[in-house]
């Protein structure tokens, strides 16, 4: 890979491998089986109906940082908790943080707050990861949930620009709060969308559903956009063939990326894509 490009290993629901040049990343790390079940709070659980493509033991060992978006069992789970190293810098929010760091020993978890920065470094390489705004609910439910954050990452030389913009949206809603990130970042080469219309009981709706996740790709106008986080769990109530439908009635079906888990795809500051995979197969 050069300076303009990252490569992409889709774990499963919002847990991804990023690696830019020599840095590698890991977002939301769930690895929960197939059958098992997500704690969501309040007594709510969820079962996978997947299996993620890679275990815990597969990662590389060189990880530098995982960014998670907040502390919910499908995207911190209890295997992460028990296998990951201590001392892994964690970016997150300050909610997670502190629990992180307290009751879980990640000693070195970091709570970011909204447009608040943390910049990683090896060798020759540079990610700035930049919390940015993101809401699971409205209302009163919205208390009753995990603080979230949305995620953008600046890739580039550690001695040069930025050269590439990924951003992770978190599991949020639309809301005009968004607006904001295509106001400081308008230049996204990808946006990873976290879908799957999660619905609790009563109805509520607590991610972005197909329409919603096509209706944040026309705000931003992201070069590429990549659905996860649509299939992995009983809640999710929105398929991926929603989000294909509704990006395609808007003229943006051209922008999908086709990344199924266990594939990788690299993506480039051009907008170019090549995805290999599915594979089973030891990460990066």
């Amino acid at each position: 890979m050069d300076d303009d490009s990252a490569e992409i290993l889709f774990i499963g629901n919002a847990t991804l491998l990023i690696r830019y040049g020599e840095l590698t990343l890991l977002t939301d790390p769930n690895f929960l089986h197939q059958g098992q079940h997500a704690h969501l709070g309040y007594g709510l659980l969820a079962r996978r109906l997947t299996e993620p493509a890679v275990g815990l033991e597969d990662l590389p060992p060189d990880l530098d940082a995982v960014v998670l978006s907040h502390l919910h069992g499908d995207h911190w789970d209890r295997t992460a908790r028990r296998g990951l190293d201590r001392g892994l810098p964690i970016l997150t929010t300050p909610h997670a943080s502190r629990v992180l760091q307290g009751a879980q020993g990640f000693r070195r978890a970091m709570g970011l707050r909204t447009w608040e920065s943390h910049t990683l470094v090896r060798g020759h390489s540079r990610v700035r990861v930049t919390s940015v705004p993101g809401r699971h609910a409205f209302g009163p439910l919205e208390k009753l949930l995990p603080p979230v954050m949305g995620s953008v990452l600046e890739c580039g030389p550690a001695a040069g620009p930025v050269r590439l913009r990924i951003y992770l949206s978190g599991d949020t809603l639309v809301f005009e709060g968004l607006r904001e990130i295509g106001n400081r970042c308008p230049d996204l080469n990808l946006a990873v969308l976290h879908l799957g219309g999660t619905t609790l009981p009563g109805g509520k709706v607590v991610t972005m559903d197909g329409g919603q996740g096509a209706e944040l790709v026309q705000l931003l106008q992201p070069r590429l956009a990549l659905p996860v986080h649509y299939d992995d769990y009983t809640v999710f109530k929105s398929p991926l063939d929603d989000f294909v439908s509704a990006m395609e009635a808007q003229g943006l079906g051209d922008r999908l990326v086709d990344c199924p888990r266990g594939a990788r795809v690299t993506v480039s500051a051009a907008a170019e894509v090549s995805t290999v995979g599915p594979v089973r197969a030891p990460a990066l």
